[in-house]
């Protein structure tokens, strides 16, 4: 069952503004053992249809701990293989969009001869400033879940930077704690109408979901660009604040990779972006995108538990 969006009022929350002693357990057990070093993140696999207990488990913990791992699989472009790979940490339910291949997958690679995908900067050799995926998605459809996997390289360029956004919470919560109220108002953060393919949007940009394994979670839609957005006015000071950190990368545990194929991001939905890259005609950078309306199931890691 997917989980429900909800704000921060109920007693027994960590993101409750009331229960600083609830947040203060939650920050210290976050924080204690957060990884440092991108190499922290990344998990060897030999198969990504065919993975062992022991690297699931390894996967389960990391992407329980920083919502996200690297992983390191044999170069691949088989997509059953990676839907395969998705399917295990119980990522099923796609957010198909109108770009996504038929197999609700997307292609993401310059499309220079594609009339409608060439507007749109991921379909483009330009950079791609921080943004969570889906942040135009109703509420009832949000993107918890998401694989970036890459199959070629870009030729230069191309590197990909990421971000935890509890940890991002975890920053402003204790310096700025009125930022996080007013984004997490639901009416904080509008994405204008978009004729002919979506209605205008209107919802928080950080919300708040329980699992089933009563894990308290934060979800963030978020997108640094100025255009196609449109801020509460009660928001807007806030959001420049959350501009000008990011900007300034002034967040602790902001990782940088290059992937290399074989080597993909799975996460629930972390902040992310690109920089810029360079192609050549015969030698074209080309990742797939999977998208999900789940979170990565705890399952994986609750086994590990009951066993050790």
């Amino acid at each position: 069952m997917l989980s429900t969006v909800y704000f921060p009022r109920s007693s027994h929350s960590p993101f409750n503004s009331a229960t600083a002693d609830s947040y203060c357990r939650w920050r210290d057990n976050k924080l204690k053992n957060y990884p440092t070093k991108i190499e922290s993140l990344i998990v060897e696999i030999k198969s990504l249809s065919h993975m062992t207990a022991a690297e699931k488990t390894k996967i389960a913990r990391l992407c329980h701990k920083t919502n996200m791992v690297i992983y390191a699989a044999p170069s691949s472009s088989k997509r059953e293989e990676l839907k395969k790979f998705a399917s295990a940490f119980g990522l099923r339910n796609f957010d198909t969009n109108p770009l996504s291949d038929k197999d609700s997958l997307s292609s993401i690679t310059i499309q220079d001869n594609d009339n409608i995908k060439k507007h749109y900067i991921p379909y483009t050799d330009q950079s791609l400033a921080w943004h969570t995926d889906g942040y135009y998605n109703p509420l009832n459809r949000l993107v918890r879940g998401m694989i970036l996997h890459c199959v070629t390289p870009a030729v230069i360029g191309g590197t990909s930077t990421v971000l935890d956004p509890e940890i991002l919470y975890i920053r402003l919560r204790d310096e700025a704690p009125d930022v996080v109220e007013v984004l997490s108002r639901p009416d904080s953060m509008r994405i204008p109408a978009h004729e002919g393919i979506r209605s205008q949007r209107t919802g928080p940009v950080f919300s708040y979901n329980a699992s089933e394994s009563k894990h308290f979670h934060i979800h963030m839609r978020y997108t640094h660009r100025t255009r196609s957005v449109v801020w509460h006015e009660e928001a807007v000071a806030a959001a420049a604040h959350l501009r000008t950190l990011l900007d300034a990368e002034d967040v602790p545990h902001i990782f940088r990779c290059r992937l290399e194929s074989g080597q993909g991001i799975l996460c629930n939905n972390v902040l992310h972006a690109r920089t810029s890259f360079h192609d050549t005609p015969h030698y074209r950078r080309l990742f797939y995108r999977a998208r999900f309306l789940e979170r990565i199931s705890d399952s994986n890691l609750k086994l590990s538990i009951r066993k050790y």
